[in-house]
């Protein structure tokens, strides 16, 4: 009998870890792609995905581009950036997260146009995921996701102040440091 009630505790324990990990997406990246090569980038929009009002929007992307710059990216307007970088947000239920469609046409995050994308999972309510595409593979190389990045419901000082730390925690390991060969 105990060793039943052992094993239906471990079978509970991995059914709640694996619940956990599912609920946080994180960091997933290409271990083949060397980072260190990418210099530039340009925004993109992932069609049909959820994005910030306008000046909320103007306030994430200005607090991207600060972090990414202290990254070492600098950014271009040009189609010939190494990277593609493209944003989601689920502010509320949660939603399908689409995929940014390198084939098509460029425009600037929040706006301008772009050809549709393919549905490839679920974001959880109040997650920022952020994405990087290789501009010459047109592959998706590095994505990572924070949870409640946006305070919709604070004051100017307080939202920006809670956007940083987001912003922070979501570039902390960008780039992604390569396995050692041995």
């Amino acid at each position: 009998m105990r060793k039943l009630l052992f094993w239906v505790g471990v079978a509970v324990l991995c059914a709640v870890t694996g619940l956990a990990e599912a609920q946080n997406t994180g960091l997933t990246f290409d271990r083949n792609t060397d980072f260190s090569k990418y210099k530039t980038y340009k925004w993109v929009t992932i069609p049909n995905a959820e994005h910030l009002d306008e000046l909320t929007n103007d306030q994430l992307i200005g607090t991207l581009n600060v972090e990414l710059a202290k990254k070492g990216l600098k950014k271009s307007d040009s189609d010939k950036a190494d990277l593609y970088i493209g944003y989601q947000i689920a502010p509320g239920k949660n939603k399908p997260l689409n995929q940014y469609n390198v084939g098509g046409s460029y425009g600037p995050a929040g706006g301008g146009a772009a050809t549709a994308g393919a549905t490839s999972t679920v974001v959880h309510s109040g997650q920022l995921v952020l994405d990087m595409y290789d501009s010459a593979t047109k592959q998706l190389v590095w994505r990572n996701v924070v949870a409640h990045a946006i305070d919709p419901d604070a004051k100017p000082d307080k939202k920006q102040s809670h956007m940083d730390k987001a912003v922070e925690k979501l570039l902390k390991d960008y780039p992604p440091q390569r396995p050692q060969k041995k």
